[in-house]
């Protein structure tokens, strides 16, 4: 008997995500617990295992979309099983295939005599059809018989309905152009498809720049001691089993400067600005070209500076390998950004909402200096902040700072 595979809720708070990958083909045998597709949510890629063993019969939801919690991703049966009809229609999310915006009077325009249109879901003869792939041809009047399916299966996609469209307008001259057509203003060059952690990077960023007023200060930071200490305990480190980073100086820095001043460790609210109990370091990662991710270091102010090391090598390590699981980039109170890896001296870095604040630290370079009215040779490290001017006032901003650059000197 043939059995759904749900989309699981991965987290507490984690309602959807977007399928990127399936694992294996329509017609393949797969055992029981083997990763059958992997699903993003939150930039984290997670792979779903197969609820049963069997073959994979049906595809019900495409690469590239976004799905609720508790919707119906596939079928998995026997071999030549037939998929039972009226199974429930993946609950969709808008944002899975966006398409541009086009004004009603224009799309009449270009419409011929209707044709009966497939409601979304199973169709009998022409298998599943997307929300989007039937809104399209109900748009155009498309005969969806007519449309020759590249999808899993046969299945018809949006491209499918959108090239149809589209040759039918070159062969009625004057036809308004299709969206596909009318919205693409790249006519040299390759184009890089978006993909699921660009988009969530991109919306992210967006987001944070429409929702705070962004104030940056910047000082100066004297390592000398860090990289004295760092030096002289990097081998007893190691042999516990941890590397000792000057990101684990840079969070403990930070953590007690959150302390110092625990209204950098706040969100804004209609109801009032939301101080936090908990002191979580968001970590920003570099992924390379596939963007950045953002694991937090839940109650950072509770660990040694061994625990510290143990916990960012982890989280780095597994961020990269993308073994992350969702609720480990959630929660975060304030962020750190570690810019200077890649030789980077200044940066003003955007917020990572709703949090009020992320520090971002410059590459350590040996600068000379006046100490005493003398002129000496130190590490140094150019250190921002970038703040909500709408929670911090510059003062605020600028002890807090202060108090990581003391803190950094103390060691």
């Amino acid at each position: 008997m043939a059995i759904q595979v749900y989309m699981p809720q991965l987290g507490e708070s984690v309602d959807e995500g977007i399928v990127t990958k399936w694992l294996i083909a329509v017609g393949d045998f797969i055992e029981e617990y083997e990763p059958l597709l992997e699903v993003n949510t939150d930039k984290v890629d997670t792979e779903i295992p197969s609820p049963a063993s069997g073959v994979l019969l049906e595809i019900l939801v495409l690469e590239g979309t976004t799905v609720q919690a508790g919707s119906v991703l596939a079928w998995i049966g026997e071999e030549d099983e037939a998929v039972p009809e009226g199974e429930p229609v993946p609950e969709v999310s808008p944002v899975s295939e966006p398409t541009t915006d086009t004004h009603p009077s224009t799309i009449s325009a270009a419409i011929t005599p209707q044709v009966s249109v497939p409601a979304p879901g199973r169709d009998q003869d022409l298998g599943f059809i997307s929300p989007v792939v039937a809104r399209i041809a109900g748009e155009h009047s498309v005969d969806l018989n007519q449309v020759n399916g590249t999808g899993n299966g046969g299945r018809i996609t949006k491209k499918d309905v959108l090239a149809y469209v589209e040759a039918k307008q070159i062969e009625q001259p004057g036809a308004t152009p299709s969206p596909a057509a009318s919205t693409a203003p790249i006519t040299q060059g390759e184009v890089v498809p978006l993909t699921p952690v660009r988009r969530a990077i991109a919306d992210h960023m967006v987001f944070s720049k429409h929702t705070s007023p962004h104030v940056t200060t910047v000082m100066e930071a004297d390592l000398s001691r860090v990289v004295a200490h760092r030096e002289a305990n990097k081998a007893a480190f190691a042999r516990d089993n941890a590397k000792l980073t000057y990101t684990a100086y840079f969070i403990a820095a930070i953590v007690t400067a959150l302390k110092a001043y625990p209204l950098v460790n706040s969100s804004w609210s209609d109801d009032g600005i939301v101080i936090h109990n908990e002191i979580n370091i968001g970590m920003a990662t570099s992924l390379r070209e596939e963007g950045l991710i953002v694991p937090v270091i839940k109650k950072a102010d509770d660990l040694s500076m061994l625990g510290l090391a143990r916990t960012i090598n982890d989280l780095a390590n597994r961020a990269r390998a993308k073994q992350l699981q969702p609720e480990e980039v959630r929660g975060g109170t304030f962020t750190i950004t570690n810019h200077g890896i890649s030789g980077s001296l200044f940066a003003s870095p955007i917020i990572n909402q709703p949090q009020c604040g992320i520090l971002g630290v410059g590459a350590i370079q040996k600068r000379v200096v006046v100490i005493n009215d003398a002129i000496a040779i130190r590490p140094m490290a150019y250190i921002s902040l970038t703040f909500d001017h709408r929670i911090l006032d510059g003062a605020i901003a600028d002890y807090f700072l202060g108090k990581v650059v003391e803190s950094l000197t103390v060691w």
